[in-house]
């Protein structure tokens, strides 16, 4: 059995092995690890998201630089903030027992100075985003001119996102006969275009085949009516109770929309987009990270960098163009040795893609019947009995069981368990057609009438039914001039403060500021988490309005100070 060990790893770096619960190399590890540590090479190595890629160029990279010296020796470019912060993560854990090592994330979004300070303290390994790095180059900022070795971490991914051109510019400025360490998912004319123009005749590492899906993953799709998309997603989340997935849009608009509806109907689900701020979007992946968040509906430019290892399901809304975004997006789940699915709603006139995607993944799909209504129900009721069979007993409630059984003690076992059935679960709709897909029972015009009208009373139903007497109302000082609507900012809240759907509501969002209503019992909680928050390099401002009512904004807003 091939151990880390056996690799050629050194005291130092098995330590980091030890700490970190690493049994045995992954394939990527196993071919790439000992090549690098012996030679000075370049490489190009293929390998599906998840399988270990960051190990096997981050431990060669640490054992190679030399620690005593503070100049920037190591360059690893990655395509976005989350990827950049994730492997910078990885690696000062891969090298906390070597004496010295410094690693440093440069990324958008945050503050340049204070990454450039961090920088001129020194720093052997710089983490970097091409476009902060770039910049940064011509600020004079950062001094790349004597790396060692350079990594393009998910190169396919940076060159989709246009970095080209931002990559063929900082490349100009490393050595000639440095180290240049390529991994890609899949090698499209692009990347093979960098590795030509940029790399001396690299050695090539393929682990499983290329542009293949990992094998620990089964692909599902449903034939699904376009207009039914929302109904068959539902059905799909319902039926799986246990899920912990990211939802696949097209657009924007479609991304907010779809994560609206989940919440709506009580799924705790969160959407991420590039409408959101970069620390709107760090505080959701945050929150899915630490599964407050069951679902992320994400569109695939945002969901880039994603690195979450217990992802149960992927599931496409509507098949990408591309068949190499549907195999980054399907590799988000299946990591780490455990199973996972990857969903596809297609609709008849796009089933020919299905077949296109099978014969360039060298896999089969399956093709699921959607469950009735009675299905779902069945497994939501199992799932529920399940979770009250497991719940554990608070010893403080047993002064009150008496009472408590006596006030039921006219009812019969089956009455009784049915009642609680009924309260538990009216908000289902057991009718057959509400997980129907006819597909022709509207057009798109009324479907879309439809839509808006289901907006509009999402949105007064938040405003208006959610109105406690016991509530608290807030005023905060950010609004429509930071990208919020009403929907995005009630979301974000939620996430921040790790509350319910229900516990957020009468959000009101004006230019530069806004309103938002929570139970009284969340007074502490909120003030506590806005005390001295700093977003996007200004102070946010939480205030309690006076008796809970909403103040004018025309009499009060030049009251207001603003950091």
């Amino acid at each position: 059995m091939t151990t880390f060990k056996s690799l050629g790893l050194n005291a130092e770096l098995l330590k980091a092995v030890e700490k970190l619960g690493f049994e045995t190399p992954t394939d990527v590890q196993d071919k790439v690890i000992p090549i690098l540590l012996e030679q000075d090479t370049d490489l190009v190595a293929l390998a599906q998201t998840g399988t270990g890629k960051t190990a096997a160029f981050g431990f060669p990279m640490l054992q190679r630089i030399d620690s005593t010296n503070r100049r920037t020796q190591g360059l690893i470019l990655s395509p976005t903030r989350e990827l950049c912060i994730q492997i910078t993560n990885d690696m000062v854990e891969y090298g906390k027992a070597i004496k010295g090592v410094n690693v440093v994330a440069i990324y958008g979004g945050a503050n340049i100075q204070e990454q450039a300070n961090k920088i001129k303290r020194g720093a052997q390994i710089v983490v970097a985003t091409p476009g902060r790095l770039k910049d940064m180059i011509k600020r004079r900022l950062v001094d790349i001119s004597a790396i060692k070795y350079c990594v393009l971490d998910e190169a396919d991914e940076m060159l989709n996102m246009g970095f080209y051109e931002d990559i063929k510019d900082i490349l100009t400025h490393t050595p000639n006969d440095k180290n240049s360490w390529l991994f890609s998912a899949t090698m499209p004319p692009e990347v093979n275009r960098i590795a030509k123009k940029f790399m001396n005749n690299p050695q090539e590492i393929t682990v499983g085949t290329k542009n293949s899906s990992a094998k620990n993953i089964e692909h599902q799709y449903f034939i699904v009516p376009g207009r039914e998309r929302y109904a068959a997603l539902r059905a799909v989340v319902s039926m799986n109770t246990d899920i912990f997935g990211v939802v696949f849009c097209r657009t924007k608009i479609e991304t907010q929309k779809v994560a609206d509806k989940l919440i709506q109907d009580g799924y705790k689900a969160a959407a991420i987009h590039g409408d959101l701020s970069q620390n709107q979007r760090d505080i959701v992946m945050q929150s899915f990270r630490k599964k407050r968040i069951q679902l992320l509906v994400a569109t695939d430019v945002a969901a880039r960098g994603i690195d979450v290892d217990d992802i149960t399901h992927v599931i496409n809304y509507q098949l990408p163009d591309e068949t190499e975004v549907y195999t980054h997006r399907s590799g988000r789940t299946g990591r780490a040795g455990k199973k996972g699915t990857s969903i596809i709603f297609v609709t008849k006139s796009d089933r020919r893609k299905i077949k296109s995607i099978e014969n360039k993944l060298q896999t089969k799909l399956s093709e699921i019947q959607m469950p009735s209504a009675e299905e779902v129900f069945t497994s939501k009721i199992n799932h529920w009995v399940e979770q009250v069979k497991t719940t554990p007993i608070k010893s403080d409630l047993h002064n009150h069981l008496p009472k408590v059984i006596n006030a039921f003690e006219e009812l019969t076992k089956e009455t009784l368990i049915e009642l609680i059935l009924s309260k538990e679960f009216k908000s289902f709709d057991l009718h057959p057609k509400a997980l129907e897909f006819s597909g022709e029972g509207r057009s798109e015009r009324s479907s879309r009438r439809s839509d808006r009208s289901s907006d509009r009373s999402f949105e007064r139903s938040d405003r208006k039914i959610n109105a406690p007497e016991d509530k608290d109302r807030f005023f905060i000082n950010v609004g429509a001039r930071d990208q919020y609507e009403w929907t995005t900012l009630k979301d974000f809240l939620r996430s921040f403060l790790s509350l319910e759907q229900d516990d957020v509501f009468q959000v009101e969002v004006m230019k530069n500021f806004s309103f938002f209503s929570t139970h009284k019992k969340h007074r502490d909680l909120v003030l506590k988490a806005f005390d001295n928050l700093i977003m996007d390099d200004r102070k946010v401002s939480v205030e309690l309005t006076k008796k809970g009512k909403t103040f004018s904004p025309k009499k009060n807003f030049k009251k207001k100070k603003f950091n």
